[in-house]
Order: C-alpha cells, then sequence, then structure tokens
C-alpha cells in the first residue's frame, strides 16, 4: 500500500499512538496532543505507512489586527527509514493547501543556515529565502526551546 499524506481532523488525534521513530523530537503526550487538536487554528499533516504515521508537517495559522490569516509552518520531519520518497513536500503541500482554504495569503518558516536539505525543501513547495535573525526568549530557566540556542 502506498503511503498517504493528509491533514489530519480533530477527531484523529488517536492517529498518533502509533508513530515511526524520529517523527517527534521526543514522545507524543496526550495531554498536548488533546490541546492540540481541540484548538482549530492548528493544523497537522501526516504521511502514512498504512497506520503508522511515518512524517508530519505542523503548523498554526493566525490573524493580525493589520493582516490576513498566514500559516506558520513549526515543523517537519520524516523517519528515517522513509526519507528521500518526497514525503516532506507532499506534506507541505497538502498543509499548504490547506492554509489556502482557510484565506491564509502566506505560509513561512525558519530554518538554520545550514540546514541545507530544509532550505531545499522549502524552495521546492515555493518558499522564498529571507534573511533574518531569530531571537527566542526563555520563559523558564533551565528550559532550552526546541532549536536549542
Amino acid at each position: 500500500m502506498p503511503t498517504t499524506v493528509r491533514v489530519l481532523a480533530a477527531a484523529e488525534a488517536h492517529i498518533l499512538l502509533n508513530v515511526a521513530p524520529e517523527v517527534f523530537d521526543g514522545p507524543v503526550d496526550p495531554r498536548y496532543t488533546a490541546e492540540f487538536f481541540v484548538d482549530p487554528r492548528h493544523h497537522l499533516a501526516v504521511a502514512l505507512d498504512e497506520t503508522l504515521v511515518v512524517g508530519m508537517a505542523s503548523g498554526v495559522h493566525y490573524l493580525h489586527p493589520d493582516k490576513p490569516p498566514e500559516l506558520f509552518i513549526n515543523e517537519v520531519a520524516v523517519s528515517p527509514d522513509w526519507q528521500g520518497r518526497g514525503l516532506g513536500g507532499q506534506m507541505l503541500d497538502v498543509l499548504i493547501a490547506h492554509a489556502r482554504t482557510l484565506s491564509c495569503v502566506a505560509a513561512w518558516v525558519l530554518t538554520e543556515t545550514e540546514n541545507t536539505v530544509a532550505r531545499r525543501l522549502y524552495s521546492s513547495v515555493g518558499g522564498l529565502e529571507e534573511s533574518v535573525r531569530i531571537f527566542v526568549v526563555p520563559l523558564e530557566e533551565g528550559v532550552v526551546p526546541a532549536g536549542e540556542i
């Protein structure tokens, strides 16, 4: 059976009980999963090999008083055994198509300059590379945000 790629609906959170290695940075936490899916602004595209989640691309669409909706793409990951099959691009295509249905006018994502694989992926779906700096403000002592500064 071929791998399928689609955006999960809120009622499908249980699908994240069967995830291949290295799709997420750590174990899927039921509390955070429930909170993620109850918020209609959070979106998760997955690549499924039958019932096994082998990849994911997450995003959140947001509003601002002076701007139309945009999609912030938070993460894209594919389990090592499924890499090199175009799943990252397929998940981004599905997530971006979903964002269009929400009237988002742009989608954006951040990555490290040295991450050539990610930069190539984002360019392949029409991403235009910008030169920016990111500042991370830790809110808890001893907690380093994802991406480890």
